[in-house]
């Protein structure tokens, strides 16, 4: 009986086995014969060209012919249709204006770091046929991950915050008057911007597009851009190239200004030696800012509570591994993508339009108010304080940190050699920082 089982189990697998090679030799020859109708489909298909028509199919592919023959109803990466004149020449000026911001960033040393990955990502962003912006490509995974959700400002401000020094404000808080005065540049140009619009015809911004560009006004990049991304991120890219680009033109832009509302003698004035600011003062300072805007105005909180982590963690002295990092490979890193992902928006049909020049007017006029209320503000103090304060540090009071308090310093050994500002501009310098989160904040709280 044990063999007539085996031999039936024999029987059976073996009858498995046949039917399993019958079925994959139907399955192989139908395959081959699958591939032969393929072959076959692309034979009868194709049509044999001369060298000269091959030449002409490769240069119908190539961004050249795009740029010379444009066509009707091509779309962007984002897909919404490009004209004529974007697709030819208003890539060829974008090249051109691309070209300009490599002169800046590497010829004359404008904001190397940011202006130099805005530019390439703009030139990346131009490409014709690549559509490198598009969801899924390389500047449309940069952009979403980062800029469109605003979380590359917020890692800039991390950075920010661990390389900031709040002792100088510390030792002579009343500078920060200086930083809250230079925030007018923002509030002003947001009405004058919105007057404009609804008054001349000048130009056509709606009040949350105003806001975006008054932004400018504070000579604070990362502030700009996260604000634009909530309230105009069709404008983002011409927003975020004003801002760093008169951010990098504060040596040019701020002393005229400085010395048109001042007089020789104001400039030459010495300040006396801060106190010494103890450790704990510092340590407690970012707790106590945070604190304010968590009980006052919590739409700040992203902003300031980046930084005043950064800073806090530095000040700590428990995670100098975290700091340095914060200061060093982080703040790098986030760099290239955010100039990446801001160099993405400068694609021609979005960039070359009229309210670019509106954005570049309106963001000049900001920067120089700020500017302007800063130096008048100091002036004032001076007046009114019992120890003289030179009125050059007030236009430091723009969060350009610490170019600005450089050149509030520069001017001042200028007009008396041996007279060093640095110090004393670094407090408005970063009270602007804090007074630039502070307004971006407000101008989010209005618009909720």
């Amino acid at each position: 009986m044990k063999i007539k089982h085996l031999l039936l189990s024999l029987l059976f697998a073996f009858g498995l086995l046949t039917t399993a090679a019958t079925a994959n030799e139907h399955a192989a020859a139908h395959a081959f014969k699958t591939q032969e109708q393929l072959i076959a489909l692309e034979k009868a298909s194709y049509e044999p060209k001369s060298v000269t028509e091959l030449i002409k199919s490769f240069f119908h592919t190539t961004g050249l012919d795009a740029i010379i023959n444009p066509k009707e109803g091509v779309k962007n990466g984002q897909g919404v249709e490009m004209s004529t004149f974007a697709q030819s020449w208003g890539r060829v000026i974008m090249f051109l204006l691309i070209f300009v911001l490599f002169y800046l960033a590497i010829g004359k040393g404008f904001e190397p770091l940011l202006l130099l990955p805005i530019a390439f990502g703009g030139l990346l962003a131009n490409i014709p046929i690549a559509d490198m912006s598009a969801p899924g490509h390389m500047l449309g995974i940069i952009y979403s991950m980062g800029i469109q959700n605003e979380f590359f400002p917020l890692l800039i401000f991390m950075g920010v915050g661990a390389m900031t020094d709040f002792g100088p404000l510390l030792a002579n808080p009343k500078t920060a008057l200086l930083g809250g005065a230079a925030q007018f540049g923002i509030f002003g140009s947001l009405v004058g911007a919105a007057a404009l619009s609804q008054y001349t015809g000048m130009v056509d911004f709606t009040l949350k597009q105003s806001a975006a560009i008054s932004i400018i006004g504070g000579a604070d990049g990362p502030t700009s851009i996260f604000i634009a991304s909530a309230l105009a991120p069709e404008m983002l890219g011409a927003i975020a190239v004003a801002a760093y680009s008169y951010m990098a033109l504060v040596p040019v832009i701020q002393p005229p200004i400085m010395r048109a509302l001042t007089t020789k003698e104001e400039r030459q004035i010495v300040m006396k030696t801060s106190r010494k600011v103890h450790r704990m003062e510092k340590l407690v300072f970012p707790l106590v800012v945070i604190m304010m805007i968590a009980l006052i105005l919590p739409d700040a909180a992203p902003l300031m509570g980046s930084f005043a982590f950064g800073n806090f963690a530095k000040e700590s002295g428990v995670v100098d591994r975290l700091s340095n990092e914060m200061q060093n490979s982080l703040i790098n890193i986030v760099t290239i993508f955010l100039g990446f992902g801001v160099g993405m928006t400068l694609q021609a049909d979005k960039f070359l339009v009229a309210e670019t020049l509106g954005i570049m007017v309106i963001g000049l006029i900001a920067f120089a108010a700020g500017t302007a209320a800063g130096v008048l503000m100091a002036r004032l103090m001076n007046r009114l304080s019992k120890e003289q304060i030179n009125p050059l540090i007030g236009a430091a009071g723009v969060s350009a940190v610490p170019m600005a308090a450089r050149v509030a310093s520069k001017v001042g050994s200028e007009e008396k050699p041996g007279n060093i500002l640095l110090m004393h501009a670094m407090g408005p310098n970063v009270a602007g920082v804090i007074g630039s989160a502070v307004a971006a904040g407000v101008l989010l709280s209005i618009f909720k």
